[in-house]
């Protein structure tokens, strides 16, 4: 193995096994491959769902008495500011050669810790949602990422809108970086080849379409259903599930209940989170994102890299920049149930060609962020600049 030059830290909330977590995982590991020392610096060490981190990475918890705290404990934010002292003396304690931050609160402590310890190491944070649409109606944290993200070493959004986006809030372009998210890794395959033992995705079966996410209000699946029970006037064969966890029970309840009221609640699954999605992804008929605001959306990149037939919503930001504005899947605006059905119908009957998807869809690979990010962290802890 390499001799290990320099200890890269990496800083989120936790392992709960969203968009974020298995993109920072992913990277952790392709460091920790080429022989840098890791520490996954964290809030929450649990991994409910068993995402697969090199055993040499140190998990670093920074969680106190405090951090449990109910009160604190309802709010990240507040957690995070909770947890910001234990931070600041990991970076004493610690001086990695780099620490990168994901996403708006993680990127906020890190720059407070880093300037409390008056520690020399280079932050990089990353910016993994599209902020004006996150944010809005949130002045309080609007106004401390404008205040507080110009103090950072380098500014990465994981998609040019999200760069274009932060530079109009105020970040100095020239602290900025688009970094894609690494998505796809060499275990890629083997994972999409294993078996899913869902009843509708079985040989034979008719086809599925397939949304995956969170049920909240930013996948808007309320659209995705009305979208997909227009489809099924035209193909009453088809069948829809959505994986993902509930943000809360009412908001599966509201999904199920606008089924039974669209009358095609017997045509529509929804299981609930899943380990590892992209089996489901491989087998399904239609992959669809009806999200009203993304980052860089991992599952279009992954159901692309299958070769499933996509369509998404073009919202800000990322899908636009994946499908390269329609060439590689059908888009539709954003809340437009009918528009949306329209593109599925057209990506169902005549998608593009497959081996197409597959090669772009590939492009976002994890070997190419893990370049990128040790291109900058090597040419930060030298003393440049982004």
């Amino acid at each position: 193995m390499t001799a290990i030059t320099r200890r890269i830290a990496l800083f989120l909330y936790g392992l709960t096994g969203g968009g974020v977590p298995r993109r920072t995982v992913a990277l952790a590991n392709a460091f920790c491959a080429q022989g840098d020392a890791v520490d996954l610096v964290v809030l929450d060490a649990a991994n409910p769902w068993g995402l697969p981190l090199d055993p040499s990475i140190r998990v670093i918890s920074l969680a106190t008495w405090r951090t449990a705290l109910p009160f604190l404990r309802t709010k990240r934010r507040r957690q995070f500011a909770a947890a910001c002292p234990a931070l600041e003396r990991y970076l004493i304690r610690e001086a990695p050669s780099a620490l990168i931050s994901a996403d708006n609160y993680a990127n906020l402590t890190a720059l407070d810790a880093r300037r409390r310890a008056r520690a020399p190491v280079p932050v990089i944070v990353t910016q993994r949602t599209h902020t004006s649409t996150y944010a809005k109606g949130k002045a309080a944290l609007l106004r401390r990422l404008r205040e507080t993200y110009p103090q950072a070493d380098a500014v990465v959004g994981v998609s040019t809108e999200i760069v274009e986006d932060l530079v109009l809030l105020g970040v100095p372009r020239e602290l900025t970086r688009t970094i894609h998210n690494p998505v796809i890794g060499e275990d890629f395959d083997e994972i999409a080849a294993r078996p899913v033992d869902h009843p509708w995705f079985q040989p034979g079966e008719p086809p599925v379409i397939l949304g995956v996410g969170r049920i909240g209000p930013q996948k808007d699946f309320p659209c995705l259903i009305r979208a997909f029970a227009r489809v099924r006037q035209h193909r009453p064969e088809l069948r829809l599930v959505i994986l993902g966890e509930a943000k809360t029970p009412a908001s599966r309840e509201e999904l199920v209940a606008l089924a039974r009221d669209l009358e095609i609640a017997d045509a529509v699954d929804l299981p609930g989170a899943v380990a590892q999605a992209i089996p489901y992804m491989a087998r399904a008929g239609l992959f669809a994102l009806s999200s009203r605001w993304e980052g860089m959306p991992g599952a279009l990149i992954e159901a692309l890299a299958c070769g499933t037939p996509v369509v998404s919503t073009d919202c800000p930001s990322g899908p636009d920049e994946v499908l390269e504005s329609g060439r590689y899947g059908g888009l539709a605006p954003v809340g437009d149930a009918a528009a949306l059905a329209a593109v599925m119908v057209e990506n169902l009957d005549l998608p593009p060609d497959r081996a197409s998807r597959i090669a772009r869809g590939r492009r976002f690979s994890v070997a190419r962020a893990l370049a990128d990010y040790a291109a900058l962290a090597d040419t930060l802890s030298r003393g440049g600049s982004a």
